[in-house]
């Protein structure tokens, strides 16, 4: 089914491709990701639960100053605090930044490509939200590097070369049959491979200790469609709005044979990055 995908010369009607074109001309906003905390915990509640490694290499410790960058909602965050250490949560989100207030964690808005720290964290911790910060990734760490101090862990997981292949996949194959031309423009995600982001660490400073790709195929507790719902908002909303339950719903019916099982179990092709380094002294 995917090597159907992906050679499968997808030919749209001239009409479609007209549409298409004239609903990016009145909709250029049309591909920002958008982020609701009540959709998210519903949808993807996972992310949080499965940060346990990620929280384990980055082993906090009572007292030290951390910075968990890409907070989100705070699930994770709240784990770091339990530890014992003083943490401050960034997102570029108001309503996960809410969200995170409401459990009673010190969180504030940041953009992850201009963070205004110096010096001033032992620890740098961000899951799942790397890859988000696809427009400029060696800003983000050079950020990161910043508001470290000297022998500061920069510990972080994301999506890694691999990740939501076949998904990616499907989705870029059904906006082509709905008149959307070049749709990996859209893809929002940066999926580094191991040797492409241990070379970004290591130019801005850092020495790695340990760097992996893993790959974790990961169960959707409400299957594909809250997940496409979730993530692949730049995707939906590069189409107009009468046209995207219909294309969620053919983009779930394409990934049906690979990666939903006989009992219904819907099962994200997910790959991971994990890393563990620290800024030199």
């Amino acid at each position: 089914m995917l090597r159907d995908l992906l050679f499968t010369d997808v030919r749209c009607s001239l009409a479609a491709r007209r549409a298409a074109l004239l609903y990016h001309i009145t909709m250029p906003h049309a591909s920002a990701q958008e982020w609701n905390s009540s959709r998210y915990a519903q949808n993807a509640r996972f992310v949080s639960d499965l940060g346990q490694p990620v929280l384990d290499l980055l082993n906090p410790q009572q007292g030290e100053r951390i910075l968990d960058l890409g907070c989100g909602d705070g699930a994770l965050t709240e784990k770091v605090v339990a530890a014992g250490a003083d943490v401050l949560g960034v997102d570029a989100s108001l309503d996960m930044i809410a969200a995170a207030k409401k459990r009673g964690l010190n969180a504030q808005i940041a953009d992850g490509y201009s963070l205004g720290f110096n010096s001033e964290f032992d620890a740098v911790l961000s899951n799942a939200a790397l890859h988000w910060m696809k427009r400029d990734p060696d800003a983000v760490i050079r950020g990161v590097a910043r508001a470290l101090r000297s022998g500061g862990r920069f510990v972080g997981e994301m999506g890694g070369f691999g990740n939501v292949a076949a998904i990616t996949v499907a989705l870029c194959a059904t906006l082509q049959q709905f008149g959307i031309e070049n749709p990996a423009t859209l893809m929002p995600w940066y999926f580094p491979s191991v040797d492409e982001y241990r070379a970004r660490l290591e130019r801005a400073g850092f020495q790695l200790e340990y760097i992996e790709l893993i790959p974790r195929p990961t169960a959707l507790p409400t299957g594909m469609r809250g997940w496409l719902e979730t993530f692949a908002i730049p995707f939906t909303k590069s189409l107009p709005p009468e046209k995207r339950s219909r294309f969620l719903d053919e983009v779930t019916e394409k990934l049906r044979p690979a990666l939903c099982d006989n009992h219904g179990q819907w099962i994200a092709d997910y790959v991971r990055l994990r890393f563990l380094s620290r800024k030199g002294i």
